[in-house]
């Protein structure tokens, strides 16, 4: 059993808004650290439509916040701000800032994000190599046949 005592996503958004106190903070702390196995914690940590994402974009190297917006269609620029604040939050992205007008920040990954890249590269390339499969499966239970995955 592996023990983390990060504080977990959920609720994060509050405490960068000051609604949380650090009772709040420690409890958050607490529930990772009672998480019973890895993929569990591991999963706390990237869980969500856009941190794998960004993750995977910062692979490549730093990113200006537009960038990783160009680059994620889709996500509005309230969920990639909150989610880059979480992953800043859990260690696993560096925010530089630079005072300079207009102001400048770039992102990029800690060692420990970067510690997720064979993760990450595994799950890009399983969902290339079983993409057809998983749209034939859901095409035939869609017309109510049986799916066996094993048969293509």
């Amino acid at each position: 059993m592996c023990h983390s005592i990060t504080v977990g996503t959920k609720g994060w958004s509050q405490v960068m808004a000051g609604k949380i106190d650090t009772d709040a903070l420690l409890a958050l702390a607490q529930r990772r650290a009672e998480q019973p196995c890895g993929v569990e914690t591991t999963l706390s940590v990237i869980e969500g439509r856009w941190k794998p994402r960004i993750l995977f974009q910062l692979l490549d190297g730093t990113k200006r916040f537009s960038e990783l917006k160009r680059e994620l269609p889709g996500v509005t620029q309230r969920m990639l701000t909150l989610h880059v604040r979480e992953l800043e939050r859990d260690g696993l992205v560096h925010r530089e800032v630079y005072r300079e007008v207009p102001p400048k920040v770039e992102y990029s990954l800690t060692a420990m994000g970067r510690s997720l890249e064979p993760l990450l590269r595994f799950m890009s390339d399983w969902g290339h190599d079983n993409r057809s499969r998983l749209v034939s499966a859901v095409a035939r239970a869609a017309a109510g046949e049986e799916t066996d995955l094993t048969a293509d």
